[in-house]
């Protein structure tokens, strides 16, 4: 089939729109009939709207007998009384570092949604080039974070960027784990 001059554009819209049109002069009795026959029958009871009984108020004072509190879980896990010195100091070094940095743009994402593509290197040292959900390329370098939970780049390597990340245990004492993130490539 030849394609369409300039000039037969308007006669073969006007035949489009006659065919779809006369698709519409179909026998609609029927419907008629079915809508006149809804319309006529009776209308029904709507149900009142249901009272609304006030608020009361109500003060929980068992507490002063002595009684358990229901808002605590019963297998809540103690904290320890005694916290090693160590473990102590440990704590207070992450709450430091955590306080005394300048949060940087990929700690915005998670670090399963960041790709390493690549590295390079100068007299400066290794960077390593990572790609955002968003689209957009960074040059990170040992000391630098990333993801969500303070992940500090510890080393790179041209398959691997290695991370210390700092995060909040059940306990509520800060707590650090090894994560890194893969070289991918670019055409994956």
């Amino acid at each position: 089939m030849a394609p369409l001059s300039r000039q037969s554009w308007p006669a073969a819209l006007l035949l489009a729109l006659l065919f779809s049109l006369g698709g519409c002069a179909k026998d609609t009795s029927d419907l008629d009939e079915w809508v006149q026959e809804v319309l006529s029958r009776p209308g029904g009871r709507i149900k009142p709207v249901p009272e609304i009984k006030p608020y009361e108020a109500y003060a929980y004072e068992a507490g002063a007998s002595g009684a358990r509190d229901p808002f605590q879980p019963f297998y809540e896990i103690r904290k320890a009384e005694v916290e090693d010195v160590v473990d102590a100091a440990l704590s207070a070094e992450m709450e430091r570092e955590i306080r005394n940095r300048n949060r940087e743009e990929l700690e915005g994402f998670e670090l399963d949604s960041l790709r390493m593509l690549g590295t390079l290197s100068n007299d400066e040292g290794i960077w390593a080039i990572m790609l955002d959900p968003d689209g957009f390329v960074h040059r990170v370098k040992v000391g630098n974070y990333m993801g969500r939970n303070i992940g500090k780049i510890v080393y790179i390597a041209e398959d691997r960027v290695e991370l210390r990340e700092i995060f909040k245990n059940e306990q509520g004492r800060w707590e650090e784990r090894q994560a890194s993130v893969a070289f991918v490539g670019v055409d994956q």
